[in-house]
């Protein structure tokens, strides 16, 4: 019981911590006054892709306390975390297209509320896996390079996105950090 207890309270804080930090993810690049490194984990621009930012890095550092606190004793911590991060970037993408699709058009309102709704989803939905009865089909492994390579192509994504819907910032028609801003790159 104990367990569940502090399983619980984990859910709680990690909803929290990502609503608040995501939050501040959606400006800090700006706030920031464009930096380049700073851009690897905010949003650069209102993309889909680069809004899922919001969700993926708040809740991978949760993931991360998580598994140091109560997650090394749960079999199947890191890949329910996971799991739950899919599902609430799957939520945001799916929702944000689906309903720009009725509509015609984007409102900052339904954007804002499926953030708050795909980190419940998420967070919900990892509790629940990390409660189950079942936590044997856990490769924990796996879940970790999942969530690396996950991390790496935010990174790579920021600076050379795909020319494609997804990475299309709809108020510039660009995609992320512009290969002329990387003073590194300028030799």
């Amino acid at each position: 019981m104990k367990e569940k207890e502090s399983i619980l309270k984990f859910l709680i804080f990690s909803i929290i911590f990502t609503f608040i930090l995501g939050t501040l993810l959606h400006f800090t690049y700006e706030w920031s006054n464009n930096n380049v490194i700073v851009g690897a984990f905010s949003a650069v621009n209102e993309s889909t892709w680069e809004h899922l930012k919001l969700v993926f890095y708040p809740m991978l550092i949760t993931t991360i306390i998580g598994y140091l606190y109560i997650g090394k004793n749960i079999p199947n911590f890191v890949t329910a975390r996971l799991k739950g991060i899919l599902i609430a970037m799957i939520f945001i993408v799916v929702f944000f297209y689906t309903y720009t699709g009725i509509l015609g058009n984007n409102y900052a309102v339904l954007d804002i509320g499926s953030f708050f709704v795909a980190v419940i989803l998420g967070e919900v939905y990892s509790y629940k896996l990390i409660n189950s009865a079942d936590k044997s089909k856990s490769n924990e492994k796996f879940s970790w390079i999942f969530l690396l390579i996950l991390l790496l192509c935010f990174i790579f994504f920021t600076y050379m996105p795909p020319e494609i819907g997804l990475f299309e910032d709809p108020i510039s028609n660009d995609y992320g950090i512009k290969m002329s801003n990387l003073i590194f790159l300028k030799i």
